[in-house]
């Protein structure tokens, strides 16, 4: 008699189990790329998605008329290095003296496409997996995870990666849009022609007074009959606010021409109260919303903005509206926002209120408030000195970057925040010099702060370096450092 032996393998489940990464880094533009940066240098287990084919995908076709407005300062009469990052707002951290971005270009505002050059060396030996593009994050309870729950990336593909810790450096990838009666006859910023000749006799109203809006301007100035600019405040002049992210010098032709009374004009009124009107002829009015007379469609509930008579736009004649001539185009110049929509309500990322809602709610460490484990860097994480520093710049958030990189360090490897010890009796010299040269407290002012420990007997200190201001009434706890009592 023959015997069948049937052998079944049952394959534990732990062995169909994803695999979780420590360290997942979303987006491979300049944040991205250096928060991976320090996470290879440690020697920690990290992966950077991408969705597009190459790093810094953003400067492919942004901005668009191609002139960075980060000053590549090469020269400065010093041989500190520290000292030159200060004017050198382009460059990321790195050990490798050959990434500097001087190398990359001569120029002062650099073109663009040399900025995509320069981040496809700088990632080349870091673990960058493009053509990722993540759809969906949501969170899985895990006792194993480090949190208690692990981030669940899901790409175009279904494919699905686990994370203990999620590194968002997506960028603000959104054009911001307002909604108004007419809104589809504005063309966007984003890709709008940037061949004067497309302009060529054409009167042009510009939505928005910011950079992008000033370097459109700019471009068309000698094409075209007349610019208008409508903003809701007055235009603010970097060298007047100090902010770098407002109107900088280089894109500001537009006020020689308004200020000269050369046709072009600046209006100030609430965009989201205006309304276009495109005629027969396909020319475009602007009136305000109250005013437009509409025909609606009863079937589809859809307003009809062809002006079919100029009746309604005689209330604005007769308040000598500005903006009464029509146009032939209309460019929305708005900028961007962060893209909330791939993160599930699991992951709990809400944006601030007010005029910082287009960026993701942050706490002083730049952990995202309600979920541990998440946070923000590069671009995304302005929200936090929006309109007071530097963060939302490369210059800036390079820093803000190598400080996430430490607290992580801290929490997670139990490795203290770097620091250095000197006698008591050097702490003026150290103070001197660290405010002579330091580059991170001069980018990130008010929210990097150096951080003087005193010794247990006050005859040494401990110095610690660029700490996130907020986290300053818990810094044993954030940084790993012993603070003692010494009754000063």
């Amino acid at each position: 008699m023959e015997v069948v032996v049937v052998v079944l393998f049952l394959v534990p489940s732990v062995f169909s189990r994803l695999t979780a990464r420590d360290y997942c880094v979303l987006g491979a533009g300049p944040g991205g790329l250096q928060i991976a940066t320090f996470l290879k240098e440690a020697g920690r287990d990290y992966i950077v998605f991408e969705r597009n084919q190459g790093p810094g995908s953003f400067f492919n076709s942004l901005p668009r008329h191609r002139k960075l407005i980060s000053i590549n300062k090469r020269f400065t009469g010093r041989a500190n290095k520290e000292f030159n990052f200060r004017h050198d707002w382009n460059s990321l951290l790195s050990g490798d003296e050959r990434l500097r971005f001087y190398h990359y270009s001569h120029d002062f505002f650099p073109h663009a496409d040399d900025m995509v050059r320069y981040l496809q060396n700088f990632s080349s030996a870091l673990n960058v997996h493009y053509g990722r593009e993540i759809k969906n994050v949501r969170m899985k309870s895990d006792p194993e995870a480090w949190h208690g729950q692990y981030f669940v990336l899901e790409d175009q593909t279904g494919r699905e990666d686990l994370c203990n810790v999620l590194l968002v450096a997506t960028g603000l990838s959104l054009a911001n849009q307002l909604r108004f009666p007419g809104e589809e006859y504005a063309e966007g910023y984003e890709t709008i022609s940037t061949d004067p000749s497309d302009f060529m006799g054409q009167s042009v109203l510009i939505l928005g007074r910011g950079n992008s809006a000033f370097e459109t301007a700019d471009n068309i100035l000698g094409s075209t009959n007349f610019i208008h600019m409508i903003g809701r405040s007055r235009v603010r002049l970097s060298w007047s606010t100090h902010y770098v992210g407002d109107l900088r010098a280089v894109n500001d032709g537009l006020l020689d021409t308004y200020q000269l009374k050369s046709l072009d004009g600046l209006l100030e009124g609430d965009l989201s109260d205006l309304a276009l009107i495109r005629d027969d002829s396909g020319k475009l009015h602007v009136t305000h919303k109250l005013y437009l007379e509409k025909d609606m469609n009863p079937a589809s509930n859809q307003s009809n903005h062809t002006m079919k008579s100029a009746s309604m736009l005689l209330r604005d004649d007769l308040d000598n509206f500005a903006a009464r001539e029509p146009y032939d185009r209309v460019i929305r110049c708005l900028g961007w926002k962060f893209d909330f929509s791939i993160f599930d309500k699991s992951v709990r990322l809400k944006p601030y209120s007010g005029l910082k809602r287009k960026y993701p709610s942050l706490k002083s460490n730049y952990e995202t408030k309600h979920s541990q484990g998440l946070f923000v860097v590069g671009t995304a994480g302005h929200g936090m000195d929006f309109r007071k520093s530097a963060g939302g710049f490369i210059h800036g958030f390079r820093y803000t970057a190598r400080a996430v990189h430490r607290v992580m360090e801290n929490r997670y490897h139990n490795i203290p925040w770097p620091s250095t010890h000197y006698a008591m009796s050097q702490l003026l010299n150290v103070l001197l010099r660290r405010i002579n040269e330091a580059s991170g407290l001069y980018q990130m002012f008010e929210f990097l702060v150096d951080v003087i420990l005193l010794g247990v007997d006050s005859t040494t200190f401990e110095y610690l370096e660029e700490v996130p201001v907020g986290t300053i009434p818990t810094v044993d706890k954030s940084t790993g450092r012993k603070v003692y009592d010494t009754g000063v």
